[in-house]
């Protein structure tokens, strides 16, 4: 069972969870992802596995993007991210329709430095039973207009950080980028999430994603460690905060970073967004 503690100092939940401490460690033999393991079905293209260490008692689920262990998400074809994606926003619409569920959370951890259990390709889902202070900071933010189709259009305007320009999403390195190699998707239209797109948005935003997984491993010759995050509850967007600085160096969040909030960012958004122009596809 996990165990809400409110920070007083900055005011926000934090999460003990000490029952994760004893989820498995990369294992070599075996892996319960794989058909075979009795686990999950014999025969599958994506599918939702309820999280064996969930850090919240609400639902926490891994999402399998494939059954083929070794398979990397930048490998995934544009077919397979559109079933991906289909049950990313399944998923989305069921949390969201529980009023116990306060944010619903598709994100992704890649690589072992960012600290990953399991090499079969996932991600995973969490429904809070609160609103992260992340979240509550963004819709927080004070505009007369939609900040994140400011954002879009600065960005389109400036056109030295663009990416990937797609049919209806956009793929950039923010100019307020706090990690080396910071990647944005932006839908173009203004909607809140998944389950706001058309068929159409959904088949581009399948093709701008695999594009950006592509680049992304293409960079330095080998999978990026990552984080991805989907956030829908304004605008919908991507975020890609990447550990790899170098081939040979990671970036590591320090005290500046950690304990005081304030990034140091290793490599501009304009270098960055050049580099992975002319990495992969």
């Amino acid at each position: 069972m996990s165990e809400l503690r409110w920070h007083p100092l900055l005011e926000q939940w934090v999460v003990v969870s000490a029952h994760r401490q004893g989820r498995p460690q990369m294992p070599a033999d075996w892996c319960p992802f794989c058909p075979g393991s009795g686990k999950v079905p014999e025969h599958y293209d994506v599918f939702l596995y309820p999280n064996d260490f969930p850090a919240f008692d609400g639902g926490c689920d891994v999402v399998l993007y494939s059954p083929e262990h070794t398979k990397l998400p930048s490998d995934l074809t544009v077919e397979q991210w559109e079933k991906v994606i289909a049950l990313w926003a399944k998923r989305t619409a069921e949390y969201e329709a529980d009023p116990k569920v306060k944010h619903v959370a598709v994100f992704e951890n890649t690589g072992e430095a960012v600290g990953v259990t399991m090499p079969h390709p996932h991600g995973q889902i969490y429904a809070f039973p609160f609103v992260p202070p992340r979240i509550e900071k963004e819709l927080a933010a004070r505009s007369n207009r939609c900040i994140y189709c400011d954002i879009l259009a600065k960005e389109r305007e400036a056109r030295t950080r663009l990416i990937i320009e797609g049919e209806h999403f956009d793929a950039f390195a923010p100019y307020h980028a706090r990690f080396p190699y910071e990647t944005n998707i932006y839908s173009r239209q203004c909607v809140r999430s998944l389950n706001d797109l058309t068929p159409a948005e959904k088949t581009d935003f399948a093709r701008v994603l695999s594009r950006v997984r592509k680049k992304y491993d293409a960079l330095f010759g080998f999978q990026m460690p990552l984080m991805m995050v989907l956030h829908q509850f304004r605008h919908f967007y991507v975020e890609f905060l990447p550990l790899q600085r170098t081939a040979q160096k990671l970036k590591y969040l320090a005290a500046v970073e950690s304990a005081l909030g304030t990034f140091l960012e290793d490599v501009t958004p304009e270098d960055a967004a050049g580099a992975l122009r002319l990495a992969g596809a």
